[in-house]
């Protein structure tokens, strides 16, 4: 009788990821970084709900006063756990410890922290400084939901992408990523929040600014279920090597930042939004061209 699988897959191959102990290895620094993106996660929904608690009046009327901080603190939370998940999936192919149980442990804290957390921020965002809009708070809680229905649907298309059983050409093994990868979208989001917020301290009439916000949420959610690439970077590590003046323009880009860091996230995240979008078109342009030059007759 003929054993169905390759020969390679037959082995008791310690590393073999095909075998099911080492499919469902729990490696600790990789995990440990994937709760620690959890956590966060679970935070930042925590704080967006104190945040819409500390709006409103004991009584039902909606207040308002100064942007409470909690929307902050949910905002920092994202941004750590984007740190997290950075990080977990470094230290799996740093130490070769990566699993199909970490891929899908991250899968499922990426939901969390960079899906329902993103959402509810919106969600409860936009209600608040749009008392007098009352469409807002009628297609609020829609947008939320696409926002997180197509982040969860990114996920599972990266999953699938990236499964061992799967063979892939060339063109499916680029180290980009297909879609706008989850944390960059929530990153955006939160970037966003971020800087309405600081607006916010110095022009209560930022509430006007905050109605972009559900538009921003759309493109965002269309972004991550297109099949626009964006650089990955994940061919920068322990061993690429650089110029001491790149160090050097590094360092003080990130002081700058550091100091205005509502706007450099802001600029940051959206730079590489319409970067992966400009390079699309770029290279659609090119596709066509030289389509269109194969096609065009030449002479006898």
């Amino acid at each position: 009788m003929n054993n169905p699988l390759p020969p390679d897959h037959r082995k008791d191959d310690h590393d073999n990821p095909y075998q099911v102990a080492q499919a469902s290895r729990i490696y600790f620094l990789p995990n440990l970084m994937t709760a620690g993106n959890l956590f966060f996660g679970f935070i930042a929904v925590i704080n967006c709900i104190h945040a819409r608690l500390a709006e409103t009046a004991a009584d039902g009327r909606y207040l308002r006063h100064e942007p409470p901080e909690h929307y902050r603190y949910a905002v920092y939370c994202i941004f750590l756990a984007a740190l997290c998940d950075a990080l977990d999936g470094r230290l799996a192919r740093m130490g070769g410890r990566e699993s199909l149980f970490g891929a899908e442990f991250d899968s499922l804290a990426d939901v969390v922290s960079f899906g329902v957390a993103p959402a509810l921020m919106m969600f409860f965002f936009i209600l608040s400084p749009t008392p007098d809009l009352p469409v807002f708070r009628q297609i609020g809680w829609f947008v939320g939901f696409v926002y997180l229905l197509c982040a969860a649907m990114r996920l599972a298309r990266f999953n699938v992408l990236t499964n061992p059983l799967l063979h892939r050409g060339a063109k499916q093994s680029s180290k980009d990523f297909v879609g706008l990868p989850v944390p960059a979208a929530a990153a955006t989001v939160a970037a966003l929040v971020l800087f309405l917020l600081k607006l916010g301290d110095a022009d209560k009439s930022y509430k006007n600014w905050a109605l972009a916000l559900p538009f921003l949420m759309l493109l965002i959610a269309l972004l991550m279920m297109s099949t626009v690439r964006y650089p990955s970077g994940k061919q920068l590590d322990l061993q690429t090597k650089t110029r001491p003046a790149t160090i050097v323009v590094l360092l003080v880009a990130l002081a700058v930042a550091v100091w205005f860091i509502e706007i450099s996230l802001l600029v940051v995240c959206l730079s590489y939004i319409f970067f992966g979008l400009l390079r699309q078109v770029r290279r659609a342009r090119v596709t066509a061209r030289e389509s269109k030059q194969a096609a065009a007759p030449t002479d006898g």
